[in-house]
């Protein structure tokens, strides 16, 4: 069910990095940018590593700079995987942090940024958080979802969403290879009144929006056109009501 691609690339965990700031939202440790009076927020749901990764803190300060507020919660209680640590292989890590209780976790989240005063959520799944958001979108407790390299996310999920959606896949991934993406397609395609987009990624692998090398030209230039079009997704997608 989880492959060696899940772990690939793992990024050096910054607690202090990015433009914004943590706090505390409906029990989690949560990094926030972007202004509090923004109607329309984005939850970015992170991958196995969690929300100190460098690289994704990067991209909610680039959602925010568009006009979001952005959150990133905390969903692994400060125990994000680690590949060194051997006794605690992926599978058994993932028995203490499936995406159900990510999801369980984040209903009362969403609850608080309505109490905020948001009227418009959208939310964005690497990898794990992929699950999590599919979730979210099934259960209409958000107003569109973009997945990026999701892992765990079936043909029934997906079946299941009636919400605008966008998939933004990678040509080389076990996880969630093209074959799999493009029934997704298929079966979004057949639902009347939703709008979706199902995108592969040529000559890049699972993990490449968020776990690239900054170093590597090639490598950001495809991570930050799968930046784009989910931005270009929820500012056509992600109406507010007010």
């Amino acid at each position: 069910m989880s492959g060696p691609e899940c772990c690939s690339n793992p990024p050096t965990l910054n607690p202090t990095g990015g433009a914004g700031h943590v706090d505390n939202l409906a029990g989690l440790r949560t990094y926030f940018n972007g202004s509090p009076h923004s109607n329309r927020a984005l939850l970015l749901v992170s991958d196995i590593y969690g929300f100190e990764a460098p690289n994704l803190r990067k991209l909610a300060d680039k959602v925010a700079a568009a006009g979001y507020y952005v959150v990133v919660p905390d969903f692994f209680h400060g125990d994000p995987y680690n590949p060194d640590n051997s006794a605690r292989p992926l599978p058994v890590w993932l028995k203490d942090n499936g995406a159900d209780k990510g999801f369980e976790a984040s209903k009362p989240l969403i609850e608080a940024l309505k109490a905020k005063g948001v009227s418009a959520i959208g939310a964005v799944g690497f990898c794990w958080g992929a699950k999590v958001v599919v979730e979210l979108a099934k259960n209409r407790l958000i107003q569109g979802a973009v997945l990026l390299h999701p892992s765990f996310v079936t043909l029934d999920d997906i079946k299941g969403v009636d919400i605008p959606i966008a998939v933004l896949g990678a040509e080389i991934d076990k996880m969630s290879p093209p074959e799999l993406l493009k029934q997704f397609e298929e079966v979004l395609a057949a639902k009347p009144g939703v709008a979706s987009y199902v995108k592969v990624f040529p000559k890049v692998s699972h993990g490449w929006s968020v776990r690239y090398d900054t170093e590597d030209a090639v490598a950001v230039k495809a991570a930050e056109e799968a930046h784009q079009d989910l931005l270009v997704w929820f500012d056509k997608h992600l109406k507010s009501t007010i």
